[in-house]
């Protein structure tokens, strides 16, 4: 009797504790939904997926630091209306698989209303059905993204990055412009490559009919571009095209240099990157390329002001393109979130994106979205090595249509 008494005392014990917990948590979740219903969220909580190790966190680091950047700055002047901003940032190196958990834990853990400024293609794919299907959180200014994001507009899914291959479209054009005849696209053998270099000879030849395009496959991530430069001198072009990752680009213009080829050199914004100068040094001069921003290097205030919040906040990093376009998304983030009236939800972001019709970041093209069109910009900044700094030519703009 006294062992049966002394289990139901330890068994009433353990369920009065956990109706304790119970009701303490219904009672903070209580709290919780009664602040973001009288709009007195004292933060505003964020999170994204950056690969910060492995192959590529030379772009995921720098592309954080921009980002944190501005939020440390944003928050020391007052937050978003009165709320700090609570940017979590997760590393899924680049992988998909890693980048399905960490979706979950920002959402099922952290509570986070948005992923903002998160980076890859492939990853954020991966991490679409429950994020924006199952859980209904919006993705926004994500770095990269392909075309089939937005026709149609997938719900919760907005970009700020314009395609890749309108960036081979704007650098065909460049280059005919500027009198090529005869062009030579050299790209990297993946097919994700391949698209983005197709778009080159329609676009040029929408520019001057008689312009001639050819093609040259080079398998990916090769260090030796001898036989590769061989190869385009014998094509004699007017213009060489680069659709290539930056050190596959520094390389293609070291052995350039070493071979006397001296044609007019373009390329995408990938190829357009201070690692690409680091690593080609004078063999850079004088290249041309895309950029989804101003140079970090311009004078104008937006870009000073990049570059003082960088010094005060993230001393030490890299203060380079990748940078900046951290700035810009966590910029454009802001600015759009400012216009919500109310607590800030993943639906009340959606519907800011949604109406969103000029955002103007100051160091990227000004963004427009809106119901039907979840993709902000398809503009481009044109950038040229001047004594081994990238420089910023003319103002953005937006090339041919490649339909």
């Amino acid at each position: 009797m006294l062992r049966r008494t002394s289990r139901f005392r330890r068994t009433a014990g353990a369920v009065a504790v956990l109706a304790a917990v119970a009701l303490t948590a219904g009672a903070c979740a209580g709290q919780d939904s009664a602040e973001a219903g009288s709009g007195q969220q004292s933060s505003i909580r964020i999170g994204a997926w950056i690969p910060l190790t492995g192959a590529v966190a030379a772009y995921g680091v720098p592309q954080k630091a921009g980002a944190d950047a501005y939020f440390k700055m944003l928050n020391a002047q007052g937050g978003i209306n009165g709320r700090k901003v609570d940017w979590t940032v997760k590393d899924n190196a680049f992988d998909p698989q890693q980048t399905v958990q960490i979706a979950r834990q920002l959402i099922g853990q952290d509570k986070v209303v948005a992923i903002v400024n998160a980076n890859g293609t492939a990853q954020a794919e991966a991490a679409f059905p429950f994020v924006l299907t199952q859980s209904k959180v919006p993705i926004v200014d994500e770095q990269g993204g392909s075309e089939s994001w937005y026709k149609p507009p997938r719900p919760g899914l907005f970009g700020t990055q314009t395609l890749y291959e309108d960036q081979a479209a704007a650098v065909a054009a460049w280059a005919v412009q500027d009198g090529a005849k005869k062009i030579l696209v050299v790209h990297s053998d993946p097919a994700a490559f391949v698209n983005v270099a197709k778009q080159v000879e329609p676009v040029a030849k929408k520019v001057d009919p008689s312009v001639v395009v050819d093609r040259l496959a080079v398998k990916f991530q090769t260090t030796d571009y001898t036989p590769v430069v061989s190869k385009v001198k014998a094509e004699k072009p007017d213009a060489v095209i680069l659709i290539l990752t930056s050190p596959e680009a520094a390389a293609y213009l070291k052995e350039a240099r070493l071979q006397g080829l001296a044609e007019a050199t373009y390329g995408y914004a990938p190829v357009a990157a201070e690692s690409t100068i680091a690593l080609a040094k004078n063999a850079a001069e004088g290249l041309k390329a895309v950029q989804l921003v101003k140079a970090p290097s311009d004078t104008e205030p937006a870009v000073q002001e990049f570059r003082t919040a960088m010094a005060r906040y993230e001393p030490g990093q890299d203060a380079g393109f990748l940078a900046l376009w951290g700035w810009s998304n966590a910029k454009v983030f802001a600015q759009i979130v400012k216009t919500i009236k109310g607590p800030v939800t993943s639906a009340a972001i959606t519907e800011a994106y949604e109406k969103a019709t000029a955002v103007d970041p100051g160091v990227s093209p000004v963004m427009r979205f809106g119901a039907n069109d979840h993709l902000g910009t398809r503009s481009v900044q044109r950038v040229v090595v001047k004594k081994g700094v990238w420089v910023s030519s003319g103002d953005f703009y937006t090339p041919p249509a490649r339909d």
